[in-house]
């Protein structure tokens, strides 16, 4: 009998980092630089650094927990062994299906950008990409792996350019100004940049393809949030410096304002080209983790086991990969979905709170398992960082708009339906297979 093929263990620290990055300095930095600088001043890089600080404390509970269960399953299997099955699906719920939405989210971005340079249809633009890059994923994570350093060295550097195009103006302003609105303006920027960082959880789902992953899973996210907080908190500064925080504030493309200003008429372009690699990563990135999520789920019974099918030739849960691609491209054709979105970021957050309470409950029921990394802090069994972690994370949750706060929790109520749906029609099924057997015996 042919042996099962699984997942191929490929990746190393320096490729899982990258796909950290690939996914975190996406678009976000690009929009949320000018609102967070009309919030909290010339002091914005604070907020950066804050944001990050708080994203650390959910990170370092990836981190332990990756390292207890380095599986691609990911968030769902750390909750299935906290809280049991159910609890388990509706996570796995509410990241496959923010995974999918993000995705279609960030294709009609990256069609955005390349529709203001060659006038192409949006739809098109982002299904046609959904397709390449599935098709991608499905080729293998080592080639996915290539092409997002690629994406991610390209818009690093264009970052760093900005940088040292507005090294000269640094030292025009004083950066501990927290105009207009004091230490609470400092506060709410960061709320609102929390979603530049968004995307280190998804290093964990490629557990089953990392080599070590107790060792490398960890490290790599803590490296991820590390290096875009320093690079996000650079830019910043710069930013400030080169254009004053208050036309920064007013500007609909602040990155582009400022690039304007060092590189001179042909700024648009520039980040407009730079715009296209952070999102075609950013959408790579999702699509490899949500199908790896589903994967996980799958050899687990959360999900039908079809979507457990792994490629003999290529080593990619290829099932799991056409569905999310497929399902990415449907939402494509509506084109406009900033609500979905915003119930994405509830599904996250919500995510964030459970993964963090999930350690708090393993650090007491499952104590001997054996952890290679262990979140700093703790009183007791205690760990005190993960607790910090689930306050931030619900607090942010409910900074969304009451109405995405609603969608979330009626999607939370889907999750749980389809959850108990499932389990009724297989408990029909196990009935109705054994009444055969049993009739028979009785005869």
């Amino acid at each position: 009998m042919a042996t099962k093929p699984t997942l191929k263990r490929e990746l190393g620290l320096f490729e899982v980092t990258m796909y950290g990055l690939g996914v975190i300095i996406g678009a976000g930095i690009y929009a949320l630089i000018g609102k967070a600088a009309g919030l909290a001043g010339n002091s914005v890089w604070a907020s950066f650094l804050i944001g990050a600080f708080l994203a650390a404390f959910t990170g370092l509970s990836y981190a332990e927990l990756v390292s207890m269960f380095p599986k691609a399953g990911g968030e769902y299997v750390y909750a299935e062994h906290a809280f049991g099955k159910r609890f388990a699906f509706l996570v796995g719920w509410l990241v496959v299906f923010g995974g999918i939405v993000a995705a279609t989210t960030v294709a009609l971005g990256f069609a955005g950008y390349l529709s203001a340079l060659f006038k192409t249809p949006l739809a098109l633009v982002a299904i046609v990409l959904i397709i390449l890059l599935s098709l991608l994923n499905a080729w293998g994570v080592k080639k996915s792996a290539i092409v997002n350093e690629i994406g991610t060295f390209v818009e690093i550097a264009g970052l760093i350019i900005i940088v040292i195009l507005g090294f000269k103006y640094i030292g025009n302003v004083n950066y501990f100004e927290m105009a207009p609105m004091g230490f609470s303006g400092v506060i709410s920027a960061t709320a609102l940049i929390f979603f530049a960082f968004l995307g280190f959880e998804d290093i964990v789902r490629l557990a089953e393809e990392t080599k070590n992953p107790k060792r490398i899973a960890p490290l790599a996210l803590i490296l991820a949030i590390g290096i875009s907080a320093l690079l996000y908190a650079v830019i910043a500064i710069t930013a400030v410096s080169v254009v004053g925080w208050q036309t920064l504030a007013q500007s609909s493309a602040p990155l582009a304002l400022v690039a304007e200003k060092a590189f001179g008429a042909k700024a648009f372009t520039v980040l407009a080209i730079i715009a296209l690699f952070a999102t075609l990563t950013t959408v790579l990135v999702t699509l490899v983790a949500s199908s790896r999520i589903l994967y996980g789920m799958s050899k687990d019974g959360g999900v039908p086991k079809i979507f457990g099918a792994v490629s003999r030739k290529y080593f990619t849960p290829w099932v799991a990969v056409v569905f999310v691609g497929a399902v990415a491209a449907l939402f494509a054709l509506f084109e406009k979905i900033e609500f979905v979105a915003a119930m994405t970021d509830f599904a996250l957050f919500a995510t964030f709170a459970i993964v963090n309470l999930a350690l708090i409950v393993l650090r007491y029921h499952a104590p001997n398992v054996e952890r290679q990394f262990k979140s700093p802090l703790s009183i007791g069994k205690f760990p005190v960082l993960a607790a910090i972690g689930g306050f931030a994370s619900i607090f942010l949750m409910f900074q969304l708009e009451t109405k995405a706060i609603l969608a979330g929790f009626a999607l939370i109520g889907i999750g749980i339906l389809v959850f108990e749906l499932k389990e009724h029609f297989k408990i029909q099924t196990r009935q109705s297979s054994a009444a055969p057997r049993h009739k028979r015996a009785s005869e």
